[in-house]
């Protein structure tokens, strides 16, 4: 069932916790501007539905508090670019070419990738070509959005709140060192630092990049 069969109002809280990893009712209520009442009777549905999952959390003198995140199978609503049919396929090219043939394969794969991102970042300063490159991870299915670090124009921030390729990253997490490399490559002249990692259980997936 895809996510945009949820009614817009759950759909609007799906994507909000996918981008900020957790919220209170009362966070969502304001974020969203619908009623905490109206936030709550959605919040029960959707943890019906096994969507998203809760945690008490003690905040401050009062009364402990329900936070809420998504869970694995509210993530997967996010296209996956078909990760099952992925896994799969690396797991017959390990199994045919053994491991350092099949890590080959993922890295030249990649470096294709860096080359057409390349081209059609074009040669722009480096913070039209962020904005390009985040707009053509959004066309592949991720949640991506960017922003200076401090107001500068050498510094910049990329985010993914989902990962499109997170079924192959679970059980290949090679790859996203590969994709490392590859955003390095494909905006030139730059340094590129992972600040926040999907794989590793965080609710996104960060990435500093510096102008050299």
């Amino acid at each position: 069932m895809a996510i945009a069969k949820q009614p817009s109002t759950k759909q609007d809280i799906l994507q909000h916790l996918l981008k900020i990893g957790q919220a209170s009712a009362q966070e969502l209520a304001d974020a969203l501007e619908i009623s905490p009442q109206a936030i709550r009777r959605h919040l029960k549905d959707l943890e019906t539905e096994g969507l998203i999952i809760h945690q008490q959390v003690q905040a401050g003198m009062g009364r402990p508090q329900h936070v809420y995140q998504l869970s694995q199978e509210g993530r997967d609503r996010f296209p996956s670019r078909y990760g099952e049919f992925a896994v799969d396929f690396l797991d017959t090219l390990t199994e045919t070419l053994g491991y350092e043939q099949a890590s080959t394969v993922l890295r030249k794969h990649w470096e294709r990738k860096a080359m057409e991102y390349r081209v059609r970042l074009g040669k722009g300063n480096l913070r039209d070509r962020v904005a390009k490159l985040v707009e053509l991870r959004k066309a592949e299915g991720y949640m991506a959005e960017w922003y200076p670090v401090q107001e500068s124009d050498c510094q910049f921030i990329l985010t993914e709140h989902n990962c499109a390729i997170s079924h192959v990253a679970s059980s290949f997490p090679s790859v996203c060192g590969h994709e490392l490399e590859m955003f390095a490559a494909a905006l030139q002249n730059c340094k590129v630092e992972r600040t926040h990692w999907i794989v590793n259980g965080e609710h996104r997936c960060g990435y500093l990049i510096k102008e050299q």
